[in-house]
């Protein structure tokens, strides 16, 4: 018996695989968080890896735990048998996960996260087997896969925008912004009024970040029409219009009660400090304030928390499920991680510091937005900054691909050593 093999012990084992599923789970929620940094994430992700790292010694008997956990078909379990898999080249494990990973776009998640987390190097063969396949979702998944890496499929992309399988259509017209293929703009515009609305707003998203301010109009439908990721929709239409154009078209938000939270978004994706005056008077109402809090940081840069400038809970506000098992608000609160501002100091913070801005200009994190000031967030920004610093970049810079804030924290630090 093999020495390793007989050293194992399936308690550790075991808790390796659940931390590995479960920390994958609070990465998803990382990766966007409002409070997270990249050194945070490189952090969690070392941890990460250190549960991986734990099944990779324990070898087949960690396998067999991972393919045990499978079967509670969890993206996290997924992901972390995948990695397993996915590392071994074992044909038999690697059709274990695919075939639980393709059962639902949850479960796809964690088998391209897994693809995602490996060097390109090591998983570059599996995603081209992958992209070969007949099947439309073993496709989908190789090409999100080549996409994250940022790594271009070139024809197989090209073929993709036109496959009859819409959700591999829509992710090879979402591929085409990500790697900033402006020679296939043309081919993606034309799916602009699709009558599938995943393929309608990865072609606007896409042609939009490409140049083609044409899909502003269905971006801003989208929004309006309340259609899944009508947020990124927003974002992206108020950041391709001009700035005049931009407030117009958050005043007509402002104006629409069901659209306000997204008006006082707005303000902070256009990065004008023309609107900060409202903004401000946004924080006194509970249900935004968090929002107008996160908006007022965006431009200026200021953390609420370290600088002193949050404020308390609301009394007598409910922004989630209670323990009230009569209760029917059973959605979580969405800004759960951001800061509660304090008006007044932040009234007294602005005008202290309004002559360092000027009204007409976009800034992020406290400074116009340039190239060099854009890496800078990159590099030391939250990842909702960091994510606007890398569309903001891409849109200036719409041959090279979108920087890709969600990879593991370690290879996102290699790959900002060459900026600035």
């Amino acid at each position: 018996m093999d020495e390793t093999v007989k050293n194992v012990i399936p308690e550790i084992v075991q808790q390796h695989a659940e931390e590995t599923a479960f920390l994958w789970l609070q990465r998803e929620n990382a990766i966007c968080a409002p409070h997270y940094d990249l050194k945070d994430l490189t952090k969690h992700d070392e941890r990460v890896e250190a549960h991986i790292d734990g099944l990779r010694i324990a070898g087949e008997p960690g396998w067999e735990i991972c393919r045990e956990q499978l079967g509670q078909e969890e993206p996290g379990e997924v992901f972390a048998a995948s990695v397993m898999a996915f590392e071994s080249g074992r044909k038999e494990w690697i059709d274990a996960v695919l075939e639980v990973g393709s059962k639902s776009y949850v479960l796809f998640r964690g088998v391209v996260s897994a693809l995602g987390w490996l060097p390109f190097e090591q998983a570059s063969a599996l995603i081209e087997k992958l992209l070969s396949d007949e099947s439309p979702v073993l496709k989908r998944i190789g090409l999100a896969a080549s996409s994250i890496h940022r790594q271009d499929p070139d024809e197989i992309l090209k073929t993709a925008l036109t496959h009859e399988n819409l959700t591999l259509r829509a992710r090879a017209l979402k591929a085409v912004g990500e790697l900033g293929r402006t020679d296939l703009l043309n081919d993606v515009r034309v799916h602009c009024h699709s009558e599938d609305v995943l393929c309608r707003l990865a072609a606007a998203w896409s042609s939009a970040r490409l140049g083609d301010t044409s899909s502003i109009s269905v971006l801003k439908e989208l929004v309006l029409s309340g259609e899944h990721m009508a947020e990124r929709a927003g974002a992206m239409a108020l950041r391709r219009m001009a700035i005049k154009e931009a407030h117009a078209w958050q005043r007509e938000l402002t104006n629409q009660p069901e659209s306000h939270r997204l008006a006082v978004q707005a303000v902070g994706v256009i990065g004008d400090p023309v609107s900060m005056s409202w903004l401000i008077e946004q924080m006194a109402i509970p249900d935004v304030a968090r929002v107008a809090g996160e908006s007022f940081s965006m431009i200026t840069g200021v953390d609420l928390a370290y600088d002193d400038l949050d404020g308390e809970w609301p009394e007598e506000f409910d922004a989630g499920p209670t323990e009230d098992p009569e209760d029917e608000n059973v959605e979580m609160d969405a800004d759960e991680d951001l800061s509660w501002p304090n008006p007044e100091l932040l009234q007294k913070w602005w005008s202290n510091n309004k002559l360092s801005y000027q009204n007409g200009t976009r800034y992020l994190c406290g400074k116009p937005m340039t190239i060099d000031s854009l890496n800078e967030v990159l590099k030391t920004g939250y990842q909702r900054q960091r994510m606007a610093a890398a569309i903001e970049l891409a849109i200036r810079q719409p041959d090279t691909p979108l920087f890709e804030t969600r990879a593991p924290g370690f290879r996102q630090q290699q790959l900002l050593r060459g900026r600035i």
